[in-house]
């Protein structure tokens, strides 16, 4: 047991540590302590806004293409390096058999060699060989064509989809055509003021004895149209007023331009310069192929998954869209989310 002046030698000691580490803490000059709180905060930014942020690190770019690309192609076709790795490998060990083939045949050529196959067997295993060099050589190489292709594709859709567009009904904010995906399709229908006249007029007038009812159906197909007007260069230009002001013919009656704007985006100008980058290679492969642009027209018809599904010349098909718009782009069968709309599980 231990003896009471112990006990108080102990509580004394304590009471005595307690103090001295109040009175420590109690003459800390306060704007010290502001300073070094100062600083802290300071230090948790600096570290805070150094860190890349996870989008800037996926829009940098390597090869002419970013991270995200390059991972979504990976996703879209995650056995491509496996198969590029192995026919790589597979080649450069028939280029080193093939060397040694070679010697082979060489020697069995010249003769006086002990241990040397005959020089038909020789030839046969450096034909083997060079065709093994040749085939899985050119696998690689197909590989990577392929692999190029899809990032370019999917680089194109990432242009597609920064598109900035301003629907047709008065008031409208301004849109992305990333913001139709999963909801709309959308056709881009590009050509000069004659092929935009032509368009106005099949939507937004009723043609000899029948009344136009397009702009109800296409609404009803989630069908989207942007009138893309181009001038000599093949430049985008305002659409909106050309549209508006469209001349109708003596077949087109009771015209009015809004009769279609439930339907109609115009592209708006403050990104004409996107919207004139993704345009070039579609205008160039047109006039490559002996189209004219400016009075014929061309279309591009977008998935609601945000692909091409196809490219074509003139006005766009409406009776395709009306008919077999659901089947053609895969909605019925597989767009998740579309079951209580189609049916099935």
């Amino acid at each position: 047991m231990k003896s009471p002046f112990r006990i108080f030698a102990y509580t004394s000691c304590a009471l005595v540590f307690a103090a001295s580490c109040s009175v420590a803490n109690g003459f800390v000059s306060p704007r010290l302590h502001a300073q070094c709180q100062q600083q802290h905060d300071a230090a948790a930014l600096s570290v805070m806004f150094s860190t890349p942020k996870p989008n800037d690190q996926m829009a940098e770019k390597t090869g002419g293409f970013t991270t995200k690309q390059r991972l979504r192609e990976e996703i879209e076709s995650p056995f491509r390096k496996v198969r590029l790795a192995f026919f790589a490998f597979s080649s450069a060990s028939a280029a080193v058999a093939l060397y040694f083939s070679a010697l082979t045949a060489l020697k069995a050529q010249l003769g006086g060699f002990q241990d040397i196959p005959p020089i038909e067997d020789a030839l046969v295993q450096f034909g083997i060989n060079l065709a093994g060099v040749i085939g899985f050589g050119a696998l690689a190489v197909r590989e990577v064509k392929v692999g190029e292709k899809n990032l370019q594709r999917i680089a194109k859709g990432g242009q597609l989809a920064r598109l900035i567009v301003e629907p047709a009904p008065e008031g409208s904010d301004l849109r992305t055509l990333q913001e139709y995906r999963r909801a709309s399709r959308v056709v881009l229908a590009a050509g000069g003021k004659e092929y935009l006249n032509k368009l106005a007029m099949s939507l937004c007038s009723d043609q000899l004895a029948d009344e136009n009812n397009l702009p109800a159906a296409l609404e009803d197909v989630d069908l989207v149209i942007v009138p893309i007007l181009l001038n000599d260069k093949y430049e985008l230009v305002d659409v909106k007023e050309s549209w508006r002001n469209a001349e109708p013919s003596d077949l087109d009656r009771n015209f009015d331009s809004s009769r279609a704007d439930n339907v109609i985006a115009f592209p708006h100008v403050r990104g004409a310069a996107l919207w004139n980058q993704y345009l070039k290679s579609e205008i160039e492969t047109a006039l490559g192929q002996g189209f004219d642009v400016l009075s014929g027209g061309f279309t591009i018809t977008v998935k609601k998954n945000g692909r091409i599904l196809r490219r074509a010349t003139g006005l766009p098909p409406y009776g395709d869209f009306v008919s077999m718009m659901e089947v053609a782009d895969g909605s019925r069968f597989g767009m998740p989310g579309d079951s209580e709309r189609y049916g099935g599980p």
